[in-house]
């Protein structure tokens, strides 16, 4: 589904390397994978708590804020900070083209912490569901925008189906809708207009109030400070996705511990 926004362009590439992924492994081999792995984590009980959680993305670079990981970028590492300082859960970006993600990074990632993985990629192929799996995903992130609303119901059901929990990103009242219409257990409510990619956080407490009541929301881009996420929380907020703030952090495990209002660090040791 056209958007007439960077989105496109992504998604454009993301198709053609989808075609070479394909051929390298076939569907079958990917069911055999999977078949051998124990069950994904409970993403969204990871999420439930009495402050608002954070979901600490590695991201190493993004069309809005170019470049973002350091000459020592390791996933592992910045894992572990981001453990450290009490995050809730991790995102972790595949898509290479224009945010330099490489799906190893969520096999680097979880072999160094316990927590539970949000695989942050551009998916609008069943096989991605399943490539997914294979990856150790417990999460993974439909994007409605890029989604016709039968493809994102499909896309859902066959992320639950196999025991991932789907994170719906929705832009406006109706994505938020068809959220609603397919029973999204988790929507997130991003704060980038992708047509100028500025971020307003007024986005998140437009569309909370349309949310349905059973649904825990994340919001998304735009989140930089303590003040942002006490914002966000009187709108209704569960939990807040940070990825730019925190890579351009000298000491992330302590930008998140920022974000929580948690002093006091958390014990985060290899699963």
């Amino acid at each position: 589904m056209l958007t007439g926004t960077i989105l496109d362009k992504i998604v454009q590439h993301k198709r053609q390397q989808l075609r070479y992924e394909m051929r390298d492994m076939p569907l079958s081999a990917l069911k055999e994978q999977i078949a051998d792995l124990p069950p994904p984590c409970d993403f969204t009980a990871s999420l439930q708590g009495p402050v608002v959680a954070v979901i600490a993305e590695i991201k190493p670079a993004s069309p809005s804020a170019g470049e973002l990981a350091g000459p020592l970028f390791d996933p592992r590492i910045l894992a572990q900070e981001y453990c450290g300082g009490g995050a809730a859960a991790i995102s972790v970006l595949t898509e290479r083209n224009y945010f330099h993600g490489e799906p190893h990074f969520i096999r680097r990632a979880k072999a160094r912490i316990p927590l539970p993985i949000l695989r942050k990629d551009f998916i609008f192929d069943p096989y991605q569901i399943y490539q997914s799996a294979a990856l150790e995903a417990d999460a993974l992130l439909l994007i409605a925008s890029i989604l016709e609303p039968p493809l994102l119901r499909d896309l859902y059901d066959l992320t639950v189906e196999q025991g991932m929990t789907a994170l719906v990103e929705v832009h406006n009242e109706a994505e938020m809708e068809q959220a609603g219409e397919i029973g999204a257990a988790l929507i997130g409510i991003n704060n980038r207009d992708l047509s100028t990619l500025k971020v307003d956080l007024a986005v998140t407490e437009r569309l909370a109030p349309q949310a349905p009541e059973d649904a825990l929301l994340v919001s998304e881009s735009g989140i930089g400070s303590r003040q942002d996420v006490q914002r966000l929380a009187a709108a209704g907020i569960d939990a807040v996705l940070v990825g730019t703030t925190l890579m351009k952090s000298e000491e992330p495990n302590i930008t998140v511990r920022a974000l929580t209002g948690v002093s006091k660090q958390s014990h985060c040791h290899s699963a």
